[in-house]
């Protein structure tokens, strides 16, 4: 009896959570995705990585209009790539979800005050009437800079007091949310249009003039090849561990905060120690062929760039960075 229970719990549990267990599938964040359709497959990987580089470098100290205009370029660039949707739709729609959960707990963190500054001069000639009452340092009105004030909030017997929105956390939360989203998604357009190949190929071609200096530029790219190659063995290995706690049927009320706080600190320990077999595993097999390094001079481009195409491309990278240059500084 007690077995036809937990076969039935088991199957029930199984047919509730299909999509559930299988959404990393379904995510290819950090992964190429084979395929002949979209424009952006037939950059050099050169140009393409330097895309990347400018919109991880070109956010530093730039305007808030700049930051928003690299978020539109970047949705205007995934959607007319050419790459099919189901590629980028729902990892698209994720990070958006996440860049706005995090804006909006940046919102609501105390930020910075504008603090009255101190007086440089003794309080004894202030009071001397033949003063200059204009050279005070005036202090700021209370409230100029706050947008929403709601409060006092009770939290048990603390009193956490007036939650304040000013234009200081606006500021923060409005950076924070785009500068996520412009950083991991211009890296997801990359690895999903670029081989791993091609990408170590590259590094090793970008490190090439450090190499005089002692720099490992091939140790690098086939460092890099190694961990691209790795990441679907991590999600796999979290993919797993997903599958056989949904297929348990564990019910966190019953649990508690604790118990479940308790299975999520197993669970997680679990998940280090499988990737770091994983890990042992490939640096075995990595020995057992011999344990040299491939050489990032052999990972050529395997798809024909397209010239015209790449003219075009560096044309607008170079006028992107001098309109970074002539009206990004914040």
């Amino acid at each position: 009896m007690g077995r036809q229970v937990a076969a039935g719990r088991l199957g029930t549990t199984c047919e509730r959570w299909p999509n559930a267990m299988d959404w990393l599938r379904q995510l290819p964040l950090g992964q190429y995705v084979d395929g002949e359709k979209g424009w952006i497959r037939h950059l050099d990987p050169r140009i393409k990585f330097a895309w990347a580089l400018a919109f991880l470098i070109t956010p530093i100290l730039a305007t808030a209009q700049w930051r928003l205009s690299l978020v539109a370029l970047l949705l205007l660039l995934t959607v007319a790539s050419g790459l099919p949707p189901r590629i980028w739709y729902r990892t698209l729609m994720l990070l958006m979800a996440l860049s706005l959960l995090v804006a909006a707990l940046s919102l609501l963190l105390p930020a910075s005050r504008t603090l009255p500054l101190a007086a440089q001069r003794p309080a004894a000639e202030w009071r001397d009437g033949t003063n200059d009452q204009s050279l005070r340092p005036q202090s700021p009105p209370a409230g100029a800079w706050e947008l929403l004030r709601w409060g006092p909030l009770q939290a048990g017997p603390l009193n956490i007091g007036p939650l304040v929105v000013n234009r200081a956390s606006v500021k923060l939360a409005f950076n924070s949310g785009t500068l996520l989203f412009t950083l991991v998604h211009s890296a997801n357009l990359l690895l999903l249009s670029t081989p791993a190949e091609e990408l170590a190929w590259t590094l090793g071609w970008a490190l090439t003039p450090l190499v005089r200096f002692g720099l490992p530029a091939e140790e690098l790219g086939f460092t890099l090849l190694l961990s691209l190659r790795f990441l679907p063995l991590v999600q796999e290995e979290f993919q797993n561990l997903v599958r056989s706690v949904a297929t348990r049927a564990v019910n966190f009320r019953q649990l508690g905060w604790k118990a479940s706080f308790a299975l999520l600190l197993a669970s997680g320990e679990r998940l280090l120690a499988n990737v770091l077999l994983r890990a042992d595993q490939g640096a075995d097999a990595l020995i057992a062929r011999g344990g040299h390094l491939l050489s990032t001079r052999l990972l050529r481009p395997m798809r024909d760039s397209r010239s015209w195409l790449n003219g075009l491309a560096l044309l607008l990278l170079g006028l992107l960075m001098g309109l970074r240059w002539q009206l990004g500084w914040a």
